[in-house]
């Protein structure tokens, strides 16, 4: 694959922003996959970021001393800027631009890992539970697997036109709040209707709006299931009524201590 233009059609546009996802089957190849995987592994086998927040267990309390089950690096770019000159990042731009804009521009956001076996469920969230409430957000996340993936290992499942709606209320895994994860609170779990699963080989990517309802299940096979994020934006702008996160507010997870230590 050169770097020439990623080019979709219009059909796949008008179904990312009527449906709020779009699967893309090939959107690099599987040498620059290889690459990026081998960087992949050896960030997460060094811990990279942890003293400073940067590394941390999803959906877990996050101790030193816990196996994590669905460890996560943020900005993986920052420990190593050599993906970014990979042809994903060329690709992945080219085809955000055409859902989002021509002056969108896209990053690397992070990694998640869900490790052989106990690699956890990310539950049903959007993105923008995440985000600053006094903010709206045109944006996409690249959902990238750098291995085929499916049921078993924790393909993405989305609920289509739920974008459609805003920010549904959240609360931390377990209605835990020393963990870093989002889930929908159990009473709007009735908005998850006709889910989609998008299974993919390698190479292969997902697209979805922020507000969109996704989730990716358990990996329960024998081999890591890796993800690589990245996150394109064309703009934000200050909503008229500012929302209030209280499932944000109220964090109190080891990461954050972390990250406050680093920057002391």
């Amino acid at each position: 694959m050169d770097k020439n233009t990623l080019l979709i059609t219009n059909n796949q546009v008008n179904f990312f922003h009527n449906e709020g996802y779009l699967c893309i089957e090939k959107l690099t190849d599987s040498d620059d996959v290889a690459l990026i995987k081998e960087i992949y592994d050896d960030l997460f086998n060094q811990q990279v970021g942890r003293n400073i927040g940067d590394h941390f267990d999803l959906a877990g309390t996050d101790e030193d001393n816990e196996t994590a089950s669905l460890p996560q690096i943020l900005n993986p770019d920052k420990y190593a800027p050599e993906i970014n000159q990979s042809q994903l990042l060329v690709n992945a731009t080219s085809v955000a631009k055409q859902l989002l804009g021509k002056d969108a521009t896209c990053s690397f956001a992070h990694a998640i890992l869900k490790p052989a076996k106990i690699g956890a469920e990310t539950p049903w969230h959007q993105d923008a539970a995440y985000w600053d409430p006094n903010l709206l957000y045109r944006s996409l996340s690249i959902w990238v697997p750098l291995q085929d993936v499916n049921e078993q290992n924790g393909c993405m499942h989305f609920v289509p036109e739920s974008h459609k709606t805003d920010v549904f209320p959240h609360q931390s895994i377990n209605n835990d709040p020393r963990i870093h994860g989002l889930e929908l609170v159990p009473e709007k779990m009735e908005n998850i209707q006709n889910v989609v699963s998008c299974p993919l080989s390698t190479g292969g990517a997902t697209f979805h709006d922020p507000y969109l309802l996704h989730h990716t299940p358990p990996n329960q096979s024998n081999t890591p299931r890796r993800a690589l994020i990245l996150n394109a934006t064309l703009s934000v702008s200050s909503r008229s009524k500012p929302l209030s996160f209280p499932w944000v507010e109220g964090k109190q997870t080891a990461r954050e201590k972390r990250a406050i230590n680093g920057d002391n």
